[in-house]
């Protein structure tokens, strides 16, 4: 029988730069106000540097909250966008998330068009940067709404 060397760790490793990965944009999971949570913008941060070192611990840490913290974030309702941009940050599979639908996403229209779209923006495998973007199908959902209100107003007149 014929033995063979076992490749050394590096020989496994593909050299050069990590190839680019997209991550979705993604509604914020709705928290609390407070100033050192889970805000908006640091779940965006964590996302994008989550995408950089693929690393949870080190996500966290580097904007102030707790592994566990981003955890329990993760398992909340109305995640299911910040948990589709985790899984492509990580490089894993997921299921896409359709963003115009409350079902989907498990947030009201309302809080979708007050919270916009926030869209991480890497460059050469590195955070660089937040785009926050309106949501415009959330406005329009609440624009049929309302005309739906005033109509049933004006049929029981």
């Amino acid at each position: 029988m014929k033995h063979y060397p076992h490749p050394s760790p590096s020989a496994s490793r593909p050299t050069g730069p990590r190839p680019p990965r997209r991550i979705p944009a993604f509604h914020p999971v709705p928290v609390g106000n407070r100033a050192d949570g889970w805000t908006p913008a640091r779940q965006a941060a964590f996302i994008g540097m989550l995408a950089q070192t693929r690393s949870v611990l080190a996500a966290a840490q580097s904007v102030r909250m707790g592994r566990e913290s981003a955890y329990r974030l993760r398992r909340r309702g109305g995640a299911a966008g910040f948990i589709a941009a985790w899984d492509a940050a990580l490089g894993k599979s997921h299921a896409p998330v359709n963003l115009a639908s409350a079902k989907s996403t498990g947030l009201s229209a309302r809080y979708r068009a007050e919270a916009g779209l926030a869209q991480v923006v890497m460059s050469a495998g590195r955070y660089m940067a937040t785009r926050w973007k309106p949501d415009h199908n959330a406005l329009l959902q609440l624009l049929a709404q309302l005309d739906r209100a005033v109509l049933a107003t004006e049929r029981e007149r």
